[in-house]
């Protein structure tokens, strides 16, 4: 078992937990991600690894409940308990001195674009991160990021923090200006970084991608995570997460993303039902 150490509600919806995992925090690295169940009859979801302290022995992960499974670990507490907590998974994000570097996080996606950001400016980077929601009561980590980057841009759908706008707004007023890009990472929903990598592409600029498909096992037995990259069939698991975003298939991820969208509403639907007849 595995226990939760700390919960923090970030934001509406948003959650962070801090999970005693000692084996998974001397090991982890920034782009790779976890793989948790929460009981015997859970389903395995993969959730990307947003920090780690080698020396408490934790991984902090950051969640928002979209489903079933990210519902039921919103009524979890500190003290409770995770019955799996599988990794550090998939490959670590390539870390190097590129030159200028744009971390781009839209929504929940600000969680993992952190220690990114971290380790690219510690490699002597000059990191300019740019992060994104819906409104102001979604954004968080503003201070994290921040305090890894050389420059922080705030966008909000609606205005009510920073531009108004998406992120591909100052994504394109970066590439257009005078000072050389070099390399862009985005993570996030997977409508922003299908576009950031449109925005990025005239320009010529090497654009990183986090795949969040469909996962089972997370170790490439199953084949569930398959996305084409390339005209390549690659599993998100074990080649990625991240991939070139110039070279996905993004309209076949799309369509494999809503494979069981009946079945996700099925199985929330009667969660609620469940739940509220718990809490009465």
């Amino acid at each position: 078992m595995y226990p939760i150490l700390y919960k923090e509600d970030l934001a509406t919806k948003i959650h962070l937990f801090k999970i005693g995992a000692p084996a998974v925090a001397r090991k982890a690295k920034a782009g790779q991600f976890i793989v948790i169940r929460i009981d015997e009859k859970g389903e395995r979801i993969p959730l990307t690894i947003a920090d780690w302290d080698e020396k408490e022995g934790s991984v902090t992960i950051v969640f928002m409940e979209v489903g079933t499974t990210t519902s039921r670990l919103a009524t979890l507490k500190a003290g409770d308990s995770l019955l799996n907590f599988v990794g550090p998974l998939g490959q670590p994000t390539r870390i190097e001195k590129f030159g200028t570097v744009v971390c781009v996080g839209g929504g929940v996606g600000v969680a993992p674009i952190f220690p990114i950001a971290r380790s690219l400016r510690k490699a002597g980077n000059k990191v300019i991160s740019i992060i994104g929601s819906r409104c102001q009561d979604i954004l968080f980590w503003q201070d994290r990021l921040q305090s890894v980057s050389d420059e922080l841009i705030l966008t909000t759908d609606d205005g009510s923090c920073g531009l108004k706008g998406v992120v591909t707004v100052p994504l394109k007023g970066l590439l257009e200006g005078s000072n050389k890009i070099d390399r862009v990472i985005a993570i996030g929903p997977a409508v922003m970084m299908k576009f950031c990598s449109r925005t990025t592409q005239p320009f010529g600029v090497k654009t990183v991608v986090s795949l969040n498909s469909i996962m089972v096992d997370g170790t490439g037995m199953c084949g569930a995570c398959r996305v084409s990259v390339g005209g390549i069939t690659r599993f998100a698991c074990v080649d990625g997460p991240e991939f070139d975003g110039h070279a996905v298939d993004w309209d076949l991820l799309a369509a494999r993303q809503r494979m069981y969208v009946e079945e996700e509403k099925c199985s929330f639907d009667q969660w609620l039902t469940k739940h509220a007849a718990s809490v009465k």
